[in-house]
């Protein structure tokens, strides 16, 4: 393995460490949490979950973008497990008629 690489990968596992690691540090610092910043982790899921389905959504074909809007459609009535079959057979119909 070279160097470089091996360096790279440890200095990413260390950020990584130190960012949760502070994160945790200063939460258990502060007594007691403002409604404000509540709402602000609150949102930090919903905002992690667009930041990874937005660029798929967008630039990885008219077919994920399709069953995407499908997926939620279906998700606003059904379990997720029902919405995940019914959102795999609509790409699987949609890739296999269209190509």
């Amino acid at each position: 393995m070279d160097t470089t690489f091996a360096l790279t990968i440890l200095a990413a596992a260390v950020a990584t460490y130190l960012t949760r690691a502070g994160g945790y540090v200063l939460i258990r610092s502060i007594k007691t949490i403002s409604p404000r910043m509540e709402a602000a982790l609150n949102a930090v899921p919903a905002a992690v979950l667009a930041a990874l389905v937005a660029p798929a959504f967008v630039y990885d074909g008219l077919d994920v973008t399709l069953t995407m809007i499908v997926a939620a459609l279906i998700g606003l009535r059904a379990p997720s497990l029902v919405m995940l079959v019914l959102a795999w057979i609509f790409v699987v119909a949609y890739r296999h008629l269209v190509g």
